[in-house]
């Protein structure tokens, strides 16, 4: 335990005597200083005892002495010690006063008392706690070290970490969500931290926060882990004080034995992204049969039931154009890594394979990781919900407001290894479409459903539409007549000229005119079916809301 005034009182060959501050000498000594200067306050960190002998010091004034140990009291100098029968045959009247108006300990240090007795006597207690310190974070690295090599690995490793600390100790996967809590009760208590590690967990990594607890008596300390650009987990650590050394020692050790774990977890990831990679090709290649006998073990579950295909991409929104060779996208590794935790909760398989800024995973139908995947874009638009809307807001939406990165995610339709080129086909149709629309996920089953009109609201269409009708509009501009009015109400009626005519109010022969016209200004002929087409989209394409 630290050394305090009360064991430095107790030390017979001190011989310390107390005159003021009786009930304030459990306060821990960090050093013993002596010092002559009027104003030692510069010269102090806190915790010293002072050991002076008044040279300088009119000690017999009492306002001098109320001023120097209101001074040095609040420069947090824990004590004074004063050498009796040097200057003075005797302490003071008025720093003892002083002193016990200020509530400062007060030390009677005898002749015969070297100041530098008292030092070594702190030096040697302060090592001594540093060696107990020491020894006990030793110890409990051992601990530790044999607790992560067991067969519970990290929750045995948490379970005598939380025993060491006497509080809890919980630890969070890369998407946030808690992998095991010591004792079990902490569980609850670390899931109310989900805000506060994804704040951490958007830091570079290796980081940490302290955070006091509202409803708690608590004090929580929270530990990035991993030794890449993002953090793959959290520890989080909760006590009722400041850590002490020998705690400091042992939460370092967890921290490095989680991230070498980890770390090597990420290593066996990597191999398996690589073995999914190859499976993949194979299954696009349409050699299921192939594709199962490498799957094996690790991905054969996964084929064995409907999947379906996710591709994802991310790209610069307008307020942060695309750099050359820029980091791999975040919003991409935040979705594999909720993916895979939800997978590793549920115990099904994922296949992810990330190439550059495309993701491209094979998830179970109705798993976890599907509605991971699901719950990560709905959160994507709720954020993009609360960003401010700006010129050309159009291409930023459907991204995440992480780095200037927008997302956008297809979903197939429910398959089997045979049909997986297919399936992957509607997955990109469906990315595609979920960009144009500004929305951060868009599953198959939507495209087929709806309509195929939402697809043109895109500029280039427009610039084509307005391309194509300009000669009309031209024309109707200068009064000779309502050519693209006519030429919409013709094509809406698939031609039929009397009742084309009826919707306009005017004469067959008239309509007949004015597509005779619309033909010599356009170019082009209306009876092909391809120009009718284009007409009838580029009219759509530039209808306002009410189809004008």
């Amino acid at each position: 335990m630290p050394h305090t005034l009360a064991s430095l009182v107790n030390h017979t060959a001190l011989k310390l005597t107390v005159l003021a501050g009786e009930d304030r000498l459990d306060v821990p000594v960090r050093w013993a200083h002596a010092s002559e200067l009027i104003d030692p306050v510069p010269y102090m960190e806190g915790g010293e005892l002072l050991l002076i002998t008044a040279l300088k010091l009119d000690a017999d004034d009492e306002a001098t002495a109320r001023s120097y140990v209101r001074r040095v009291a609040r420069a947090g100098v824990i004590g004074l010690g004063f050498a009796v029968g040097v200057n003075y045959e005797d302490v003071p009247p008025a720093l003892v006063a002083a002193a016990r108006a200020a509530g400062l300990p007060l030390l009677g240090v005898p002749r015969r008392t070297p100041f530098i007795a008292i030092s070594k006597a702190v030096s040697a207690a302060v090592a001594a706690d540093q060696y107990r310190a020491v020894t006990a974070g030793f110890e409990a690295q051992r601990e530790l070290t044999r607790a992560a090599l067991s067969a519970d690995g990290p929750a045995e490793l948490l379970a005598r970490l939380a025993a060491h600390l006497d509080g809890w100790a919980a630890l969070y996967d890369a998407s946030g969500a808690v992998l095991a809590a010591a004792p079990d009760w902490a569980a609850r208590r670390a899931a109310r931290l989900a805000g506060d590690v994804a704040r951490l967990r958007e830091r570079p990594a290796p980081a940490s926060a302290v955070v006091s607890a509202a409803d708690g008596d608590d004090r929580v300390e929270l530990q990035s882990l991993g030794t890449g650009r993002r953090a793959r987990g959290v520890l989080a650590v909760g006590t009722g004080a400041p850590l002490g050394t020998a705690e400091r020692y042992a939460v370092h050790s967890a921290v490095a034995l989680l991230t070498l774990t980890t770390e090597r977890s990420r290593a066996l990831q990597d191999a398996e992204a690589r073995l999914g990679s190859a499976v993949l090709k194979m299954l696009l290649a349409g050699e299921p049969d192939h594709a199962r006998a490498v799957a094996g073990r690790l991905y054969g579950g996964l084929l064995d039931a409907p999947f379906r295909v996710v591709v994802a991409e991310s790209f610069a929104t307008d307020d942060a154009p695309a750099l050359p060779g820029r980091a791999p996208s975040a919003v991409l590794e935040g979705l594999a890594d909720a993916m895979d935790s939800a997978a590793a909760r549920t115990g099904e398989a994922v296949l992810a394979v990330p190439e550059g800024e495309r993701l491209t995973a094979l998830v179970a139908d109705g798993g976890g990781a599907a509605a991971a995947c699901a719950r990560y874009a709905a959160a994507t638009d709720d954020r993009l919900a609360q960003r401010p809307k700006t010129r050309g807001d159009r291409t930023a939406r459907g991204g995440a407001a992480q780095g200037g990165e927008g997302l956008a995610i297809g979903l197939s339709a429910p398959t089997g290894p045979a049909a997986t080129a297919t399936a992957h086909r509607q997955a990109e149709q469906a990315q595609s479409v979920a960009r144009r629309r500004g929305r951060a996920l868009i599953e198959h089953e939507d495209v087929a459903a709806g309509s195929v009109l939402p697809l043109l609201a895109d500029d280039a269409v427009r610039a084509f539409a307005d391309g194509l009708l300009r000669a009309l509009r031209e024309h109707d501009a200068t009064g000779r007549g309502d050519l693209v009015a006519s030429l919409r109400a013709w094509l809406s009626r698939h031609g039929q000229w009397d009742a084309a005519a009826a919707d306009l109010g005017v004469h067959r022969h008239t309509l007949r005119y004015r597509m005779r016209r619309v033909e010599e200004i356009l170019g082009r002929s209306l009876d092909d079916a391809d120009v009718r087409m284009e007409l009838w989209l580029a009219l759509k394409a530039t209808a306002g809301p009410s189809g004008d």
